[in-house]
C-alpha cells in the first residue's frame, strides 16, 4: 500500500511539474511567432500566413510537425509580387484552433476549402501540399474540385503504406487515453533537444538550412495541444489515405509531383509511383533529393505554381 501511495504521489507531482511547464513553454514559444490573419469556421478559428496583394491565388498547406512558416521564406517569396499566396496553418497546428474530428483528411480539407471561400471568394485556387499536406491538397481537389486549378505536390504521403511500424513511439505515447495528458505536458522539456536529429533526417542527403527549425517556426510543435493534434494526424493517417486512394483517378486538374529519389521519410514508389499510375500526372523526379524538394527545388517549384495560375488568355499571348 505504501508504495502504491508514493508511485501515485509521484505522478501527482510529475503532472503538476508537467503542467506548469507546458503553459510556461507555450507561452514563451508564442511570444515569439507573431500571428497574421484569422477565419472562422463552425466556430473554430483557422491561422493563415498572407503574401502579395493581387494576381492569381495560391494555397499552401504544410506536412506533419510543421506549420505556415514553411512556405513563408522559401517559396511565397518567390510568387509574391505576381500571386496572393495563402499559407495555412492546418488545424491543430501553427495558430489554428482543432476541432473534435481534426484528424480526419475530410475535415482539414474543408477548412482549407471554407478558407480559401473567406480570404478569395470564388477564386480558384493552385493547391500546393508538401508531404502530410499533399494527402489534404489531394482530398480538397477530391472533394471541391470547382476550387481547385491546379495541384502541386511536394513528396506528398497518398496511399496506404500497409503497415504501423513507422508509427513513432512518442506519437503512440501521445495519444495514449492514461498517461498522454502526462506525456504531453513534459514534451517541452525533452522535444527541442531533440529535434536537430530529426531535422537532418528530414533533409538528408541536402544539408538544412542554417537556422532551419527557428525559420521553420519548429518550437511551436512542441506545445503540448499542438503535439497532441500531430500524433493524432500521423497515427489516423494510413486509414484515412485508405479511404479516399481509390478516388484518385476521377482528378481531371492538372497535377504535378516533385519526388526526390532520396526520399528517407517516406518511399516515392510506394506513394507517388501508385499515383502516377491512377491519375495523369507530370513527375520531377530529383535524383538527388530527399524529402524537401520546396526547399532544394525553390525555383522550380515556383515555376510551375505560375504554368498553372495562367489564365488561358495570358497563356495563349506568349506562344
Amino acid at each position: 500500500m505504501r508504495y502504491i501511495v508514493v508511485f501515485v504521489t509521484f505522478l501527482l507531482l510529475l503532472g503538476f511539474a508537467g503542467y506548469a511547464t507546458g503553459a510556461v513553454y507555450t507561452s514563451r514559444v508564442e511570444s515569439k511567432y507573431q500571428t497574421e490573419r484569422f477565419v472562422t469556421v463552425d466556430g473554430t478559428r483557422l491561422h493563415a500566413r498572407l503574401a502579395g496583394d493581387s494576381g492569381p491565388v495560391v494555397v499552401m498547406i504544410h506536412g506533419a510537425s510543421a506549420n505556415s512558416h514553411e512556405f513563408d521564406w522559401t517559396i511565397a517569396p518567390l510568387l509574391s509580387d505576381s500571386h496572393r499566396v495563402i499559407m495555412i496553418d492546418r488545424p491543430g497546428h501553427g495558430f489554428s484552433e482543432r476541432p473534435k474530428d481534426g484528424h480526419r483528411l475530410g475535415t482539414q480539407a474543408r477548412y482549407v476549402s471554407e478558407a480559401l471561400k473567406q480570404l478569395a471568394p470564388d477564386t480558384p485556387a493552385v493547391i500546393v501540399g508538401h508531404s502530410f499536406g499533399g494527402a489534404v491538397a489531394l482530398r480538397m481537389a477530391l472533394d471541391y474540385p470547382e476550387q481547385v486549378s491546379g495541384l502541386v505536390l511536394l513528396a506528398p504521403v497518398t496511399h496506404d503504406w500497409g503497415a504501423d511500424s513507422s508509427t513513432a513511439w512518442y506519437n503512440r505515447a501521445a495519444t495514449h487515453s492514461v498517461y498522454g495528458p502526462v506525456f504531453r505536458r513534459l514534451v517541452p522539456l525533452i522535444g527541442p533537444s531533440q529535434a536537430a536529429g530529426g531535422v537532418v533526417a528530414v533533409f538528408d542527403p541536402a544539408s538544412a538550412p542554417e537556422n532551419y527549425a527557428e525559420r521553420a517556426g519548429l518550437p511551436l510543435l512542441f506545445r503540448p495541444n499542438v503535439f497532441r493534434a500531430n500524433a493524432e494526424d500521423v497515427m489516423a493517417l494510413r486509414t484515412e489515405l485508405g479511404a479516399q486512394e481509390d478516388r484518385y483517378p476521377s482528378l481531371n486538374m492538372p497535377i504535378t509531383v516533385f519526388s526526390g529519389a532520396l526520399d528517407t521519410v517516406i518511399s516515392p514508389p510506394l506513394h507517388v509511383g501508385q499515383l502516377k499510375y491512377q491519375t495523369e500526372l507530370e513527375l520531377v523526379k530529383i535524383q538527388d533529393g530527399g524529402h524537401m524538394p520546396h526547399h532544394t527545388h525553390s525555383r522550380d517549384v515556383a515555376d510551375v505554381i505560375r504554368a498553372y495560375s495562367q489564365t488561358p488568355a495570358s497563356a495563349e499571348g506568349q506562344d
